[in-house]
C-alpha cells in the first residue's frame, strides 16, 4: 500500500518492463512529478527474460541474478525521475522467435481480463485522471508491449464500473488515456536533420532509409515541452545499467541538437470524457495541439469520481 494525495492532479503510466519508463515519457514523467502531480508507474513484469545489452553488465553474475538487478535498477530510476512505482507481479515473456511459441505461465500467455484485475485495483487505489500506455502495436512487436496496451484498455474500462471485479475497490472512471508516440520517424528525421545540418556524424541515415514509407498510424495530439527534464531523463535511463550503454543507440546524439529541434514528447490521445470546449478552456491548446495532459482537469482534479 502507499499513501495516495487525496486532491489534487494524479498521472499513471503503465510499462511493460522496467527501463521502459525512463526510455519511453520520462522526461515528461519528471516534469509532473517536479510540478507536485502525483506520479505513479505501473511495471507489468520484472523483465526477467530481458537481454543484457550492455557489455559491461554482461557478466555471469549478473545474468544469473537478472531479476534481483533489474528491481534495483528500476528502483534507482524511479529516484532519479522523482516518481512512485509499483510491479504488477507479471513473468517476462522474453522475445520467442516467429515459430515458437510463449513461455508456459508468462505475461503475455496470461488471459487478458485475468491480468487486468491488478491493474484495475491499482486504478481504484491511485484514481488517476491521465493514463499512459502503448498504442495496440505496442510501439514495437515484443509481446508484453502488446500486452500491455491490451491489458491497460480492459483494466480502464473494468475500473470505472462496479460489475467488474467490485471486491477490488470503489470503481474510478480515467477521464483520459493516451498513447506514446516515442521514437517515431519524424523524431529520427528531425534528429539527423539537425546533426547533418551542423557538421555532426549522424548513424541514423540508414535506419531512415530502411524505414516504410508508410504514414504514421496515429496523429500527434498532443506535445509536452520536456527539454528541461532531459538530463533527468537520461540519467533514468543510464540508471538501467543492464539495458543502456552510455555513448550507443539513443544515448548518442548530442542532447543540445535535441531540445533545439525536438523539445516536447508526443501522444495521442486516445479516449477522454473531457468535452473540447473544457481542454480548450484548460490551458491547453497551441495550433490545435494540447501541450497539458490534464487540459480540461485542472479546474476539478477530482472530477473523475466514480
Amino acid at each position: 500500500m502507499f499513501t495516495r494525495h487525496t486532491d489534487g492532479l494524479r498521472l499513471l503510466s503503465v510499462h511493460a518492463h522496467p527501463d521502459d519508463e525512463s526510455s519511453k515519457g520520462a522526461a515528461t514523467l519528471a516534469r509532473y512529478a517536479a510540478e507536485g502531480v502525483d506520479v505513479l508507474v505501473a511495471t507489468c513484469t520484472g523483465g526477467e527474460r530481458g537481454s543484457v545489452l550492455n557489455p559491461a553488465m554482461d557478466r555471469p553474475e549478473v545474468r544469473a541474478d537478472l531479476a534481483r538487478v533489474r528491481r534495483e535498477e528500476m528502483a534507482a530510476a524511479r529516484e532519479i525521475l522523482g516518481v512512485r512505482q509499483r510491479f504488477l507481479g507479471f513473468v517476462d515473456s522474453g522475445m520467442p522467435g516467429p515459430d515458437e511459441p510463449l513461455p508456459e505461465g508468462c505475461f503475455a500467455a496470461e488471459p487478458v481480463e485475468l491480468a487486468a484485475a491488478p491493474l484495475v485495483a491499482l486504478i481504484r487505489e491511485f484514481r488517476p485522471q491521465v493514463v499512459i500506455t502503448y498504442d495496440e502495436t505496442g510501439g514495437y512487436p515484443h509481446p508484453d508491449h502488446v500486452m500491455t496496451h491490451r491489458v491497460t484498455v480492459a483494466a480502464v474500462e473494468a475500473a470505472a464500473g462496479p460489475e467488474l471485479h467490485p471486491e477490488l475497490g470503489e470503481p474510478w472512471q480515467v477521464s483520459k488515456l493516451y498513447y506514446h508516440l516515442a521514437l517515431s520517424r519524424a523524431w529520427f528525421q528531425a534528429l539527423h536533420e539537425g546533426m547533418t545540418e551542423r557538421g555532426v556524424p549522424s548513424e541514423m541515415g540508414e535506419l531512415l532509409a530502411g524505414w516504410p514509407d508508410t504514414p504514421p498510424a496515429l496523429a500527434t495530439t498532443t506535445r509536452i515541452a520536456c527539454a528541461e527534464q532531459f538530463a533527468v531523463r537520461d540519467a533514468a535511463m543510464l540508471a538501467h545499467a543492464t539495458q543502456v550503454q552510455p555513448g550507443v543507440a539513443f544515448m548518442a546524439h548530442p542532447r543540445d541538437i535535441e531540445r533545439e529541434v525536438w523539445p516536447t514528447e508526443d501522444y495521442h490521445l486516445a479516449r477522454s470524457l473531457v468535452p473540447e470546449a473544457g481542454a480548450a478552456a484548460g490551458v491547453a491548446r497551441a495550433g490545435g495541439i494540447e501541450t497539458d495532459l490534464f487540459a480540461g482537469l485542472r479546474a476539478g482534479a477530482e472530477a473523475g469520481a466514480g
